[in-house]
């Protein structure tokens, strides 16, 4: 078929007028820098190590460009990325270079700062740690926290080995006991103070908390101290004969008891004649505590 240069000339003419219109467009844009921060993603991580610290979350770029496309940037269209493929454990540095910025086409990256960044690599580990749930608030007047049991007792963390070896136990959303008079049981959300380490498994805990009436102190009055384990044929003579004793417990137990129940004692074994100063012993007892014993130490004459 023969060529007609001027077939469909309304069209080519209607063309050239479009190719014409965006060249002096595009010509007529002055072309200018801008200054941007922009996210910073780290790729190709070895698994077997961990960034240590705060690494840095973004850096400054400086873009050139026409200044219509610059004025549509929007940050996000924006990310430098730093691939950490050849990582060794210690302080490292990596260069992040300009070509190493995702833009948009018609954006040109002319400069990164900082050009170097600093990064601390330790090896990852794992450790199993308790879970110690986060109380807060008092009970009501007269009232206190007994046990505090959690299900399950124990999470698995995995993080640099430095801080895994600082980290004692795990936490929880806060708990409060404020102005309680009964136990409480509650499913809480478990999680690590230290932001280098994570747990290896999202959980929650069933924490248990038990409120018990507070324990009560009294004093109990002409308690008889006696003597125990005096050799054979010789007589004992404790002065003073009486003490206070003050003991604490809850009112229950408290209710009723008497100083010979009590049952304080100077031990005597193995002394022979002579005086002696010696301290005063209480029996333990599962219902109460001894807080204080007056006086403390007795005087005991053996002949």
């Amino acid at each position: 078929m023969a060529y007609h240069p001027f077939r469909h000339l309304g069209l080519k003419f209607l063309a050239l007028a479009l190719a014409t219109l965006l060249w002096l467009t595009v010509a007529g844009e002055h072309l200018v820098e801008r200054g941007m921060r922009v996210p910073l993603e780290f790729r190709n991580k070895p698994p077997e190590l961990e960034i240590v610290g705060d690494p840095p979350t973004a850096v400054d770029v400086r873009l050139s460009g026409s200044s219509a496309l610059l004025s549509r940037l929007d940050p996000g269209e924006i990310v430098a990325v730093l691939d950490l493929g050849t990582a060794r454990t210690g302080p490292r540095l990596f260069h992040l270079q300009p070509n190493e910025v995702r833009v948009p086409y018609g954006v040109r990256v002319d400069q990164v700062l900082p050009p170097t960044i600093s990064l601390e690599l330790e090896r990852s580990s794992r450790r199993t740690i308790p879970i110690n749930p986060a109380v807060e608030g008092e009970p009501a007047p007269g009232f206190v926290v007994g046990q505090i049991s959690t299900n399950p007792p124990n999470v698995e963390v995995i993080g640099p080995e430095s801080r895994l070896m600082e980290l004692i136990e795990a936490t929880t959303e806060p708990i409060s006991v404020e102005g309680r008079r009964e136990g409480l049981k509650d499913s809480v959300t478990v999680g690590v103070a230290d932001s280098s380490v994570r747990l290896v498994e999202a959980r929650v805990a069933d924490v248990t908390i038990e409120i018990k009436p507070a324990p009560i102190e009294r004093e109990i009055d002409n308690v008889p101290v006696r003597w125990r384990n005096l050799g054979p044929g010789m007589t004992a003579v404790v002065r003073p004969s009486l003490a206070r004793v003050t003991v604490r417990g809850s009112k229950t137990a408290l209710d009723g008891i008497r100083g010979d129940v009590v049952g304080a004692f100077v031990d005597l074994a193995g002394l022979g004649s002579g005086r002696y100063n010696l301290r005063v012993q209480i029996d333990p007892s599962q219902n109460f505590g001894v807080t204080s014993i007056t006086p403390a130490v007795v005087d005991v004459t053996i002949k």
